[in-house]
């Protein structure tokens, strides 16, 4: 029996559309459906109310440049104030208020030659800023596009990522290349309703960006192979039944690094692992059903073995996943 249209995610097969949706946000219902052996109908009806209600959402994010993750000490009261501050920043890639040592935490894209003007100028000139901890991202392992808590099989992702014109995932694991050139005003404007709807049609690329639709097909499409666009599904953890969301901080022994990476992206926890400068090599964002599940995690997972230490810090809000604004912060 369909799912009643009450707003909420349902159900698994509720859950498994979210999966194929942040595999590729711009996949046809029909696609889904196949993919995941549902009839096409339930599928297209399951869907449509899913982005509808506003609890998934598709959005595309322009490569501007280098991953630089940013950790925030703030003066009292003044943690949401600066997280805000840099969600808003266009190339912000996510920031979420936590507890711990850093009372907050982002990814933004600095091409290198203007790193400098952003640890100097651009964040001790944010109000409420004490001091702030810049890592440059030197790989990229798991980022969100590759995760979807473990509810599809090999065959069905191998049948969502076929043909869809998007570089394939590992493109997203490596470190974005400096001194990418500058988009034409037809791109932007592409990229710009993209930004908006990440599922908007050819047709409506075409007219907003000027073109016809098989140029806008043929951009879109040369601009995903590259890398330079991603197209992703934006979601809240809790809606995959995974309330609890930590930020751990991982000192490995060096050696053991590939080793750690790999068993943390094999786990449906883990959302998102970077490989960064600094005291500790890892940053990891994790999803979990409950404190127990937190807690076993990061004291019986046989990775630990190889690490030298773990901090561990919670989420308590998200204000821009996967480069879209949290939905009271937009305009």
């Amino acid at each position: 029996m369909d799912a009643p249209h009450t707003g909420f995610v349902a159900d698994s097969l509720d859950r498994r559309i979210i999966s194929a949706l942040q595999i590729d946000g711009r996949a046809s219902w029909h696609r889904i459906a196949t993919a995941l052996g549902e009839p096409e109908r339930t599928v297209v009806r399951r869907g449509t109310r899913l982005l509808d209600s506003g609890l998934v959402r598709i959005g595309a994010m322009a490569v501007r440049g280098r991953s630089t993750v940013i950790g925030v000490r703030c003066a009292p009261g003044q943690a949401r104030v600066v997280a805000t501050a840099l969600a808003r920043r266009p190339d912000c890639a996510f920031a979420h208020v936590l507890t711990g040592t850093w009372d907050c935490v982002a990814e933004v894209q600095c091409p290198r030659d203007r790193l400098a003007g952003l640890v100097m100028d651009e964040l001790p000139g944010l109000p409420g800023v004490v001091r702030t901890l810049t890592l440059p991202v030197l790989r990229h392992v798991r980022t969100i596009r590759e995760w979807h808590a473990g509810l599809l099989t090999d065959a069905e992702i191998a049948a969502l990522t076929d043909g869809t014109g998007a570089a394939p995932a590992s493109a997203d694991v490596s470190p974005a290349f400096d001194g990418v050139g500058e988009l034409s005003r037809a791109d932007r404007l592409l990229v710009h309703a993209l930004a908006e709807d990440g599922r908007c049609t050819f047709d409506e690329l075409a007219r907003v960006s000027g073109v016809s639709e098989a140029t806008a097909r043929r951009r879109l499409g040369a601009l995903r192979r590259a890398g330079r666009v991603r197209v992703r599904a934006v979601i809240e953890p809790v809606l995959l039944g995974l309330p609890v969301e930590a930020v751990l901080w991982v000192r490995a022994v060096p050696a053991q690094v590939d080793a750690v990476t790999a068993a943390l992206a094999e786990s449906p926890h883990v959302r998102y692992v970077s490989f960064l400068t600094g005291e500790r090599q890892l940053l990891v964002l994790t999803a979990f059903p409950d404190e127990v599940a937190l807690h076993d995690f990061v004291t019986r997972s046989p990775w630990l073995r190889e690490a030298v230490s773990v901090d561990v810090s919670m989420v308590l809000g998200s204000l821009k996943r996967g480069g879209m604004l949290a939905p009271w912060l937009r305009d």
